[in-house]
């Protein structure tokens, strides 16, 4: 297996969202609640309707059961994520308990094989250069809320690490690097 990259360029991140809307709402929820929330693929594709929607609206929290840990990890929907849940669901004939990445042949969730490929071809579409693949999305979530001042040891606890230096090589932080950290009290 091949070590995969987070997507550092905000920029390309914002391309991959274009080109993904043009091809496929359900494809670029994929992505938008995947960079968004640092959910693992596996919880992503079985993700169904009720969970992240109720009453014709999106949840504000997301609760999944931690497998590793076991226990409830509650993962916050913000504004993007809301927006393309709304663009998505709003379109679909989907009940809560169908799958929210349901695939179009049969009336399962896409294939961990499907989603590297839409997240795979997304990214080398625009440009992006090196190894991308469904942990892209988790570790572009982590390498990003790092970046915007999110304590690494909280970082920690979201992917289950046992020490900060894993957590840091795992969101693609180069320790040598020099950091210019935001941290935006904006009050």
């Amino acid at each position: 297996m091949e070590y995969v990259q987070p997507i550092k360029d905000v920029v390309k991140i914002n391309e991959i969202k274009e080109k993904l809307k043009v091809k496929s709402e359900r494809d670029l929820l994929l992505f938008v609640l995947g960079i968004n929330t640092g959910i693992r693929i596996s919880d992503l594709l079985t993700l169904k309707v009720g969970d992240v929607w109720k009453e014709g609206s999106p949840k504000e929290f997301l609760c999944l059961w931690d497998d590793k840990s076991s226990d409830k990890k509650f993962h916050y929907l913000n504004t993007k994520v809301k927006t393309a849940l709304n663009n998505y669901l709003h379109n679909q004939d989907l009940k809560d308990d169908d799958y929210l990445f349901k695939s179009k042949k049969v009336n399962q969730p896409i294939t961990r094989q499907q989603a590297y490929r839409i997240i795979n071809n997304a990214a080398k579409g625009v440009g992006v250069l090196g190894n991308m693949g469904t942990h892209t999305l988790r570790k572009t979530f982590g390498y990003h809320a790092y970046r915007k001042g999110i304590a690494i040891s909280i970082l920690k606890s979201v992917y289950n690490h046992t020490i900060l230096n894993e957590t840091l090589r795992y969101i693609g932080i180069d320790q040598n690097e020099e950091q210019h950290i935001k941290i935006d009290v904006n009050l």
